[in-house]
């Protein structure tokens, strides 16, 4: 018998492609063992990243505000400045956002504290309003009892007490994140050559961590812009209306956009029910009306036009990474949520050109957006598509010219 026959004879071999994954050594593993073993390392890394939260949510805040301000160091070098000059300003820059922001919080907390105090007896007074109401529908009450001690607004009050007695235990972390991010700025100088490096043997890792540097910056400045846009007619509509502590709500309004899909709720309910305190049911609704109109008209048609070109999730998958990151992380997490997935999505799909089904599932975009798209090469551009278009029979764009890009 030929060779040719004993080939044709001989049962096909599965491939690692099709059936499963191979081990290097003949051994193939049944594809949903190895989905078994990949949602396992996920539960442990996840539980391992859970118990040291406190060391995740600082790096990554301070990596994400060092990609933000980055394009500052070039663009003086651009001009002739010193690398050492334009690296200090770059620190500079970085930390004024992180004192700005620490301020802003910190006096609001205290602001807060200071007013609260003062509406108890108001609050009293409505929740007794409303338990008598109740009554007369029938509720017990014993379980109005319950309903009104827990909702006394001393206790609030002693909420935010303690709070400010931990702002000396942040201290710590404070300067934790501000010496990495001193070191993260330096570090800055020679991103580009590395990311050069990494480039020659695998362009692919260094276009995703490009893309992944790029769409921050742009939805960061799309939330910063809008949020901005946001916090102040918020707050010039809470002082006209005269509900106190407007500025502090502003800043919590532009603090919150950060947040996807339930930012606004979560900058709603304070001025609402200090409305409901200080001017009743109406002034409660007339903030409600104000802020749902400004919700809907920038961050419900305008802003997610932009986010979504420069983030390319859809919004079922921004809704479950603001739920999973901040699950793992805690607050921090809910306000990184969009940039950390941006993270992943790089390091798990950009990088393979074998998961294109998997960013056609997590894209805002529909089929017919992208056929009508052109193709391109730029920042913007997939990863995996420019994987393809670098392999495909007819002659195109090198490898250097892919990373050029």
């Amino acid at each position: 018998m030929t060779t040719s026959e004993d080939s044709l004879a001989s049962p096909p071999t599965p491939s690692a492609e099709t059936d499963g994954r191979s081990l290097g050594s003949g051994v193939v593993l049944p594809r949903g063992l190895v989905v078994l073993l990949g949602v396992a390392a996920i539960v442990i890394a996840a539980a391992g990243a859970r118990s040291i939260a406190w060391l995740i949510g600082p790096v990554f805040l301070a990596l994400v505000l060092v990609i933000a301000l980055a394009p500052v160091h070039g663009r003086l070098r651009n001009r002739g400045w010193p690398g050492w000059a334009a690296t200090l300003v770059l620190a500079l820059s970085v930390y004024a956002v992180v004192v700005s922001i620490a301020l802003g919080i910190i006096v609001s907390i205290g602001q807060l504290a200071t007013t609260l105090p003062q509406y108890a007896a108001q609050s009293r007074d409505l929740v007794s309003s409303a338990s008598s109401t109740l009554t007369r529908f029938g509720v017990s009450p014993e379980e109005l009892r319950k309903v009104v001690d827990s909702l006394d607004l001393g206790k609030l009050v002693q909420v935010v007490g303690s709070v400010l007695a931990d702002v000396a235990g942040l201290a710590s972390n404070l300067i934790f994140l501000l010496t990495l991010l001193l070191f993260l700025t330096i570090e800055n100088v020679t991103v580009p050559k590395r990311v050069g490096r990494i480039a020659v043997d695998r362009p692919l890792v260094a276009g995703a961590l490009r893309s992944f540097a790029h769409n921050t910056r742009q939805y960061l400045l799309v939330s910063t812009v809008f949020g901005l846009i946001v916090a102040a007619l918020d707050t010039i509509a809470l002082f006209v209306m005269g509900i106190p502590l407007a500025v502090t709500w502003g800043v919590l309004a532009f603090v919150t956009n950060y947040i996807p899909n339930v930012g606004f709720i979560i900058g709603l309910v304070p001025p609402a029910l200090l409305a409901l305190l200080t001017g009743g049911p109406g002034l409660m609704v007339a903030v409600i009306a104000v802020y749902g109109v400004l919700n809907f008209v920038i961050q419900s048609l305008l802003q997610p036009r932009f986010v979504g070109d420069a983030v390319g999730l859809s919004v079922t998958v921004t809704f479950l990474s603001l739920v999973f990151w901040a699950w793992l992380l805690g607050p921090l997490g809910a306000v990184l949520a969009i940039p950390l997935t941006l993270l992943a999505k790089a390091l798990l799909i950009d990088i393979d050109p074998r998961a294109t089904w998997a960013d056609a599932l997590i894209s805002h975009e529909d089929v017919e957006k992208e056929k009508r798209r052109p193709h391109r090469e730029g920042r913007g551009a997939g990863v995996s598509g420019r994987w393809h278009r670098r392999h495909r029979p007819e002659s195109g764009p090198t490898d250097d010219e892919v990373v050029q890009a």
